[in-house]
């Protein structure tokens, strides 16, 4: 368990470091329920592995975690220092604390271990939404409006490929941002990276 502090008059990012899922476990599980998991833990992961158990994985948790009063806002599944680690991202009006995040954690850990989604030995995480995380769902967008966000583009557009404005509205196709009375609209295919803009 750890605790990240952000800068002075801002909401602090918090992180629970929960329970460790371990292959080897599951494969005796499996073993004793007849099932082949001989895949469990291989190396060679098909084509579009971690979007599909992102998704499922967020199937299995999303009710779970709003029955607590937080918003599921991302899930990502990647290797931090050699160990798989799924995080779930959490966040509500007043804000999260460090208590919050283990609470989830101890809530959703049971439905994981029931439902087995990942094949790999794996970490479970939850953490509250960082300052600078990027806007990937319409609720990322949603939160953000009338506020400042930063935008880089795939591909320069008059001559520029980073803008910083207020967001103004969005579809699920476009972003119009607002810069110095103009207002701008980018297409959400060409936008690489949009965030909430960082002031210190």
């Amino acid at each position: 368990m750890f605790e990240l502090e952000a800068e002075s008059g801002q909401n602090p990012l918090f992180r629970f470091e929960g329970s460790f899922f371990s292959a080897q476990n599951e494969i005796k599980k499996a073993q004793r329920r007849g099932q082949d998991n001989s895949r469990r833990g291989s190396c060679c992961l098909p084509e579009g592995f971690y979007l599909k158990t992102t998704q499922r994985v967020e199937e299995l948790v999303k009710g779970t975690v709003e029955e607590l009063g937080f918003e599921l806002c991302d899930v990502e599944y990647q290797k931090e220092y050699g160990s798989w680690v799924l995080t779930l991202y959490i966040d509500r009006a007043e804000g999260v604390t460090i208590d919050d995040c283990e609470r989830v954690s101890k809530a959703v850990d049971p439905v994981l271990d029931e439902a087995d989604p990942i094949e790999q030995a794996y970490y479970l995480s939850v953490s509250s939404l960082g300052l600078d995380r990027p806007l990937k769902k319409d609720a990322d967008y949603t939160r953000n409006l009338g506020k400042r966000i930063e935008i880089k583009l795939f591909a320069p557009m008059n001559g520029k490929k980073e803008f910083v404005g207020e967001l103004v509205s969005f579809t699920d196709e476009q972003v119009t941002v607002r810069q110095d009375g103009n207002e701008l609209v980018f297409e959400r295919k060409s936008i690489a990276l949009a965030r909430p803009e960082l002031v210190f």
